[in-house]
C-alpha cells in the first residue's frame, strides 16, 4: 500500500430514473462492504471496490438517511423523518427498532469496549441504547437539541455539539453535562457541522456569519479536551464541510469541502499537507474512511460514490485490507425436480417450499404499517358474545341497542387528493357517500367536515373548480387569504337575520371610520346575497381584522398563515368573537340617534336614548347582586355584556346533595347557570367590617333577555368536552331551549324559548391541523320550506345536513366554539323600519379626495351631475390597477416542479369608471387612487402605472380616496343596475372583492373569443388591430384601458348589427398568428392614429381608425332600423384578406388584459 492516494472508478447505480444523492457512508469493520444511505431513505450495501450491489432496505420515513454506523454484528441507521432508530443484520433483516416518541436528532459512534451508543432526540434528551437489543439503558435531559455526539477512542470523554455552536463535555458514564465553565465553549457562531477527537484533542468545523448570513467557517478549530482551551486552528480556505479522522493515524485528519477538495493534514505537524481534487460533477454530500485508511469514500448529490485508494496501481485491495468475514450472499436455490405431466400425475408431486430459517419478509412489528387500508373485519363486540346462543352449530344473538344503526362497512383506500380545475378536460365524477361516515365510525371525521384547500394551476386561483364543492345556492368563502379563519363567524353573522339587517343598513350611512368591521360585514353580506352559490372571498373583512387587531394590541387575533398542530382555532375564534361584537357595538352606535328595535318591549324612558343597535340585539342588561355571607348585606352593580361564556359544573364528591345546581348537567341548566354566573370571592365588607365571603349572581328578568343570545362554548379540555358528547344516542345540545331569569333572589316564573340558529365548531384531525366550520340554519331555506334547512359552511364547501347531524357530537374531533340562539317570541316583533336602507347616490357627484398636495393638472375625471345619476341599464366602462401587498409563496420540489402555497395578495390601487353613453361618452366620472395603510411590497409599475408616493396622502399628486369610499361608489353602481364594460373584469372584481351579477357584465375578453381556438386575446392586441391604436406602450393606464374596452364594445355592436362579427372574428384569429398575437413595436418615425396620451380623458371622436389605416366617417343613425346609435362606429374593413402566416405561436397571454 503506497503513501499517497489516487482516484479509482466511482461506484454508480443507475437503475433509478432520477439518481438519489448519497447522504451517509460507513465502512464495515469486519467485511468487505461499504454501506451507503440514499436520499430516499434506503441503506444499500456495496460489495468490494467494484461496487457489486447488495442488500437494499428502508430505514423508515420518506426522506434521506441521516447517519449509518456499521458495527461487527449489525448496521445501525436512522432517517431524517423516521420515527426512530434501528439495527439491521448484514443480510438486511431488522434486529430491533426503537421509537422514542420524538424525532431522532443524531447518534454517536460506538466505543471499542462498549455495547451502547448515545442518541439525541428533539425532546431534548440524551438516551443510552444497547446496540444488541435496542433497550434504553439510561435517559438524561439535555441542555438543548444536540446535533453531534462523539466518544473518544479511550472513552474518557463524551463530546456534544448543538445547532447554536456550543460544544460541551459530558460524563461518559451517565451522559450528564458537567456544570463547570471549563466544560463548554461556543466554538462557532451559527452551528456545528462536524466533530472529531483524538486522545486529548477536539476538532470542530462549523458556520460563521458573513453579511448577516451563515457562512462556512474557513478554520478547523482545535481544543484541549482537558479544559477546552483553544489551540491554533488549521486554515482551510475552501470552507470545510466534512472532517474525518484516520483510524490508524490518530492525529491525522481528512478535511473535505463541498466542491471535492480534500486536504490530509497531521495536526502535530500542520506544515505537511496532502491535497486531492475529486473528479466529481456535483456537490459532495458524505465522507467515510476505511478502518485501515486504504480507501476514502465520498458520496455526491448525483448518486455516485467516488473512491480514493492507497493501493498500488492496478492492484485490488479489500476495503479493510483483509478478506474478513465472508459476505452474506443469497443461497442458490436447488433446481426443481422434473415432473413428467400426464393425466394421472397426482398434484401432491408438486411440493411446497420448506423453510427452516427466518424469512427476510419477517419484519419486526415496528415496520408493519399502522394505517392498513383493507384490514380484516373488526372483532365481534363483547356485548354480542355475552348474549350469544348456539343451535345446531349456528350462533346467533340479539343486537344491542347501542350498536343499532351501524353496519359492517369495509373502509376503502383513500383516493389521491388532487386539485380539481375547470381547465381539466377529463374529469371523473366522485360519488358522495349516501350514508354519513360517522354512522358506522364515530371517530372518523365525515367527508364534509374535513379540511379543504385550494389548489393552484398555471391559470391561477380562478381555474379552481369551486363548483364541485358547492352545488347549493348559498355561497362559501375562500381560504387563501390571511385571517380567513374568521370565515365561519362571518357566515354565522350573515345568516343571523337581525345582524345581517343591521350590517346592510350601516353601509348606507356615512360611516366616519376608515377601518370598520360593521361596514365590511355589510359589504360581505351583500356580496353573499348577490352571488347565490358562487364562491366569494372576505378579503377586505380579513384585512380590516388585521389592521384593527394591531391598532388595539390584540395580536393574538392575527393569523400569520403558519399553521401548526398546537394552534387551537376554537380558542382563537372565541377571542375574536368577543372582539368582533364589541367592535360592532361601537361602530354601529349613533348615540343619541339610535333607532329602537323593540318599541313594545317594555316601558320606554323618553329621557334615555336607545343604546347601540347591536346592544339591543345581543346585550344582556343585568345587575350583579353581591351578598355578604356574614351580615347578608346586599348591594347591586350594573352589568352589561354582549355574550355568555359557558361555565361547566365541577364534579363534586358523592356526599354533595344531588339536587345541588352543580349536578345539573343538561344543556339548559348549564346555560342558565352560565347566564346567572354564580361566583364567590372574599373581601372586607363595608357594612360589618369583617373579612367575609361574598356571593355574586346576575339578576335579570326573563322579559329582558335579548332577542339574540350569543355564546362562547369555552370547551378547552377533555372534561368539559365530555358534557357535549352523545350519550345513549341522545344529544347534549337541543334545537330549542327554555330559559328563565332570576330576580330578587327568586327564579322568574316566566320562561322564554330560544331556537338554535348557528354554530361554529372546531374540527380536530389526528394527522392534520385543526380548522373551523359553521353549521347554520339558513333563513332562506326555511322560507323555501326545505325539508332540512341546516347547512355546513366548511369555507368554500357548502352542503346540506340533517338537524341530527348538526346536534350530534359523536367524538372528540368535533369541538363547539360559538353558538347563536334566537328568541322565538321576539323574532317577528323586531322593527327595523327606523334604519336607513338606501345609499346616498350623490356620493357619485362629489369629488372625494384626501391628498394634501393634489395637482389640479392630474384631475382627469368629471363627477356626475345629479341628472346623470345612473339608472338600470346605464353603460359604464371600468378598469382597475393593483399593487402587490404580499409576494407569492411557492414550494419548489426536488423533481423540479413547484407548488403555489399561497398566491400573491394584490390590493386595489386605482379605479377608473367612464360614461358609456350620452353626450359625454368616454369621459371618466371616477378616477380615484386608493389610500392604503399597509406596506406595499411591489408597486408593479410596469403593469399598473403606480409609483412610490402615489398612494400616500402627503405625497400623492392624484385624487386619493379611502378604499371604503371607492367600494361604496362601486357598490352603488352595482345596485343601480349599471352595465359594466371592461376587459378581464372577473379578475378585477375578484381583487376588488365585489360581486357583480353576470347579466350586468360585458367583458370584451369574452366578446372577442373563439372557444375552439382556446386562446383569449389581450386588450393591447385588440386595440392595435381593431382600433389601430397603441396602448400600454410604457405602463398601463386605467382610463386608457377602459376607453379602449368601450370602443371595442361599440365595434362589436356595429358588426353584430351587420351580421358579420363571427366572420371577422375568424379572420382576426387567423391574421393574429402572424404577429404572434402581439402588436409590433411602433417605429419612432411613424405615428398612425396615435393613441391619446396616458390618462387623456377625451370622448370617443367622430372618426375612428379601423384596421390597417382605414378611416371611415360615422354613419347617421336611422330611427326604426334597429341599429344601435353609436357615436364613433362605422363598418370597419379592418380584417384584410391576406393569406395568414404559420410562423406565429399561440403563447399564453398571462395577463389577459
Amino acid at each position: 500500500m503506497s503513501g499517497t492516494y489516487h482516484q479509482i472508478p466511482s461506484l454508480t447505480y443507475q437503475r433509478d430514473v432520477l439518481p438519489q444523492p448519497i447522504t451517509a457512508l460507513s465502512f464495515d469493520p469486519v467485511s468487505d462492504i461499504l454501506w451507503s444511505g440514499t436520499n430516499s431513505g434506503h441503506v444499500c450495501a456495496n460489495y468490494t471496490p467494484q461496487g457489486l450491489r447488495g442488500v437494499h432496505y428502508p430505514v423508515g420515513g420518506r426522506f434521506a438517511v441521516k447517519k449509518i454506523l456499521a458495527t461487527d454484528s449489525n448496521v445501525i441507521a436512522c432517517g431524517v423523518t423516521s420515527e426512530g432508530i434501528g439495527a439491521w443484520g448484514k443480510g438486511g433483516v431488522n434486529n430491533w427498532y426503537f421509537k422514542p416518541g420524538n424525532q431522532i436528532a443524531t447518534f454517536s459512534n460506538k466505543p471499542p469496549n462498549s455495547s451502547a451508543i448515545a442518541v439525541s432526540t428533539a425532546a431534548p434528551e440524551l438516551l443510552l441504547l444497547n446496540t444488541q437489543t435496542g433497550a434504553v439503558v439510561r435517559r438524561t435531559p439535555a441542555p438543548s437539541i444536540l446535533t453531534h455526539l462523539h466518544y473518544t477512542a479511550s472513552q474518557s470523554y463524551f463530546v456534544s455539539g448543538d445547532a447554536d455552536g456550543w460544544v460541551r463535555l459530558h460524563d461518559p458514564r451517565d451522559l450528564t453535562s458537567r456544570s463547570t465553565s471549563s466544560n463548554s465553549v461556543k466554538a462557532h457562531i451559527s452551528g456545528i457541522q462536524g466533530i472529531e477527537t483524538s486522545s486529548a484533542l477536539l476538532y470542530t468545523i462549523g458556520l460563521g456569519i458573513r453579511q448577516g448570513r451563515p457562512f462556512p467557517d474557513p478554520l478547523v478549530k482545535i481544543y484541549d479536551l482537558r479544559n477546552l482551551k483553544a489551540l491554533p486552528p488549521i486554515p482551510f480556505s475552501a470552507g470545510p464541510a466534512f472532517i474525518t479522522r484516520f483510524p490508524n493515524r490518530p492525529t491525522t485528519l481528512a478535511i473535505t469541502s463541498n466542491q471535492g477538495l480534500v486536504q490530509i493534514v497531521d495536526t502535530t505537524n500542520p506544515t505537511t499537507n496532502e491535497f486531492y481534487q475529486l473528479d466529481a460533477q456535483s456537490y459532495i454530500s458524505s465522507v467515510a474512511i476505511s478502518p485501515t485508511a486504504g480507501y476514502m469514500a465520498f458520496g455526491d448529490s448525483d448518486g455516485a460514490i467516488h473512491l480514493l485508494s492507497a493501493a498500488e496501481e492496478d492492484a485490488m485491495l479489500p476495503f479493510n485490507g483483509f478478506d474478513g468475514k465472508p459476505i452474506e450472499w443469497p443461497d442458490t436455490p436447488e433446481p426443481l425436480p422434473e415432473i413428467e405431466w400426464t393425466d394421472s400425475t397426482p398434484l401432491n408431486t408438486i411440493g411446497m417450499p420448506y423453510y427452516n430459517t427466518l424469512l427476510l419478509s419477517s419484519w419486526s412489528k415496528d415496520f408493519v404499517p399502522r394505517n392498513l387500508y383493507f384490514p380484516p373485519p373488526a372483532k365481534i363486540p363483547q356485548q354480542v358474545l355475552n348474549s350469544i346462543k348456539v343451535n345446531d352449530s349456528i350462533a346467533y344473538a340479539t343486537l344491542p341497542k347501542e350498536l343499532r344503526g351501524r353496519r359492517n362497512v369495509v373502509p376503502s383506500a383513500p383516493k389521491k387528493t388532487g386539485g380539481r380545475f375547470r381547465s381539466g378536460k377529463a374529469r371523473q365524477v366522485d360519488s358522495e357517500p349516501v350514508t354519513p361516515t360517522y354512522e358506522y365510525a364515530p371517530d372518523t371525521i365525515p367527508r364534509c367536515y374535513r379540511k379543504v384547500e385550494i389548489e393552484y394551476s398555471k391559470f391561477g386561483v380562478e381555474d379552481f373548480d369551486f363548483g364541485f364543492y358547492n352545488r347549493t345556492t348559498y355561497s362559501g368563502l375562500e381560504t387563501h387569504i390571511l385571517n380567513s379563519y374568521t370565515n365561519p363567524i362571518v357566515q354565522v353573522m350573515h345568516y343571523t337575520m337581525p345582524v345581517r339587517t343591521l350590517a346592510k343598513s350601516h353601509i348606507t350611512t356615512d360611516c366616519p371610520h376608515e377601518h370598520c368591521l360593521l361596514c365590511e360585514l355589510g359589504f360581505v353580506s351583500r356580496m353573499l346575497e348577490d352571488a347565490r352559490g358562487i364562491n366569494c372571498q372576505a378579503s377586505n373583512f380579513c384585512k380590516t381584522v388585521g389592521v384593527l387587531a394591531q391598532m388595539h394590541n390584540a395580536i393574538e387575533l392575527i393569523d400569520y398563515g403558519r399553521e401548526s398542530a398546537d394552534l387551537t382555532y376554537a380558542h382563537m375564534i372565541q377571542m375574536f368573537h368577543r372582539f368582533l361584537v364589541d367592535r360592532l357595538s361601537t361602530e354601529g352606535n349613533s348615540f343619541p340617534h339610535n333607532p329602537t328595535l323593540l318599541p313594545d318591549a317594555g316601558p320606554a324612558d323618553l329621557h334615555s336614548p336607545a343604546p347601540a343597535p347591536i346592544t339591543q340585539l345581543l346585550g344582556i342588561d343585568a345587575k350583579n347582586v353581591i351578598v355578604c355571607q356574614s351580615c347578608q348585606a346586599v348591594r347591586e352593580k350594573e352589568n352589561m355584556t354582549h355574550l355568555i361564556d359557558m361555565i361547566y359544573p365541577v364534579r363534586k364528591l358523592q356526599q354533595q346533595p344531588m339536587n345541588d345546581p352543580a349536578h345539573e348537567t343538561d344543556f339548559a341548566s348549564i346555560l342558565r347557570n352560565s347566564l346567572l354566573r354564580r361566583t364567590t370571592h372574599k373581601a372586607t365588607c363595608q357594612t360589618c367590617k369583617h373579612f367575609a365571603t361574598f356571593e355574586t349572581r346576575r339578576s335579570i328578568r326573563t322579559r329582558d333577555l335579548p332577542p339574540v343570545l350569543a355564546l362562547n362554548a369555552a370547551v378547552h379540555n377533555e372534561d368539559t368536552h365530555k358534557f357535549w358528547r352523545d350519550q345513549r344516542r341522545e344529544t347534549f345540545l337541543k334545537p330549542r331551549v327554555e330559559l328563565r331569569g332570576h330576580i330578587e333572589g327568586m327564579d322568574d316564573p316566566e320562561t322564554v324559548t330560544y331556537e338554535l340558529r348557528a354554530m361554529v365548531v372546531q374540527v380536530v384531525a389526528k394527522d392534520a391541523n385543526s380548522h373551523l366550520v359553521a353549521l347554520v340554519k339558513v333563513p332562506e331555506a326555511e322560507r323555501a320550506q326545505d325539508a332540512e334547512p341546516w347547512y355546513i359552511f366548511n369555507d368554500f364547501l357548502v352542503q346540506n345536513m340533517t338537524e341530527e347531524e348538526v346536534l350530534s357530537f359523536p367524538s372528540n374531533w368535533k369541538v363547539p366554539a360559538v353558538l347563536y340562539f334566537e328568541r322565538v317570541d321576539l323574532r317577528q316583533r323586531l322593527d327595523f323600519s327606523g334604519l336607513p336602507d338606501k345609499m346616498d347616490p350623490t356620493i357619485l357627484c362629489r369629488d372625494t379626495n384626501i391628498a394634501v398636495n393634489r395637482d389640479p393638472r392630474m384631475i382627469k375625471h368629471e363627477p356626475l351631475r345629479y341628472e346623470e345619476l345612473p339608472r338600470p341599464g346605464t353603460l359604464i366602462a371600468i378598469d382597475a390597477e393593483f399593487v402587490s401587498m404580499q409576494q407569492e409563496e411557492t414550494e419548489y420540489r426536488s423533481d423540479g416542479t413547484k407548488k403555489v402555497i399561497r398566491p400573491a395578495r394584490l390590493s386595489l390601487a386605482r379605479v377608473s369608471v367612464l360614461r358609456g353613453d350620452g353626450p359625454k361618452e368616454g369621459v371618466p366620472f371616477i378616477d380615484d387612487h386608493i389610500h392604503t395603510s399597509e406596506i406595499i411590497v411591489d408597486y408593479l409599475t410596469e403593469f399598473s402605472g403606480i409609483k412610490f408616493g402615489d398612494l400616500d396622502p402627503n405625497m400623492s399628486r392624484y385624487t386619493l380616496t379611502p378604499l371604503k369610499v371607492v367600494y361604496k361608489k362601486l357598490r352603488l353602481l352595482v345596485d343601480s343596475g349599471c352595465i359594466f364594460i371592461g376587459h378581464g373584469l372577473s379578475k378585477d372584481f375578484r381583487i376588488i372583492n365585489i360581486f357583480v351579477p353576470p347579466e350586468q357584465v360585458i367583458d370584451t375578453v369574452d366578446l372577442y373569443y373563439l372557444e375552439n381556438r382556446q386562446r383569449r386575446l389581450s386588450l393591447r392586441f385588440l386595440t392595435w388591430f381593431v382600433l389601430k391604436e397603441n396602448i400600454q406602450t410604457d405602463t398601463h393606464d386605467s382610463i386608457e384601458d377602459a376607453l379602449s374596452a368601450l370602443k371595442l364594445y361599440k365595434v362589436h355592436l356595429q358588426l353584430e348589427a351587420e351580421g358579420t362579427f363571427d366572420k371577422k372574428l375568424e379572420e382576426l384569429y387567423r391574421e393574429g398568428r402572424q404577429y404572434n398575437f402581439k402588436p409590433p413595436v411602433p417605429p419612432s418615425t411613424q405615428t398612425n392614429s396615435p393613441a391619446p396620451g396616458s390618462g387623456t380623458a377625451s370622448p370617443i371622436p367622430g372618426q375612428i381608425a379601423m384596421g390597417r389605416g382605414a378611416f371611415l366617417q360615422q354613419q347617421p343613425f336611422a330611427p326604426g332600423t334597429g341599429q344601435y346609435p353609436l357615436n364613433a362606429i362605422a363598418t370597419p374593413p379592418f380584417f384584410p384578406a391576406q393569406g395568414h402566416h404559420r410562423h406565429g405561436f399561440m403563447n399564453q397571454n398571462w395577463r389577459n388584459r
